[in-house]
């Protein structure tokens, strides 16, 4: 009875700032070096899929994002980390 029960939501069910918080703190836990092996490695398994669903979120938005500026006769979307000043 002296096992700590701690409720997490499904990872889908996560919203795109949920899963990037849980991740930054399983990033920190990791760093900290002060998990046992298992522990780290459940918790290195939940981080890909966090970094896998916030992946596929990004793209779901930015597919919406290409839509609504088709829609409005914008023929392309620049990449976020493109510089226009660049040459």
């Amino acid at each position: 009875m002296g096992r700590k029960m701690t409720t997490r939501k499904k990872i889908e069910n996560l919203s795109f700032e949920e899963s990037l918080q849980e991740l930054e703190g399983i990033v920190s836990q990791m760093e900290a070096g002060d998990l046992e092996l298992d522990q780290a490695l459940q918790q290195f398994e939940r981080g890909i899929l966090l970094a896998r669903n916030s992946q596929t979120k990004l793209s779901q938005a930015e597919q919406k994002v290409k839509i609504l500026m088709q829609q409005q006769g914008q023929a392309q979307l620049l990449d976020f980390d493109q510089d226009p000043q660049d040459d």
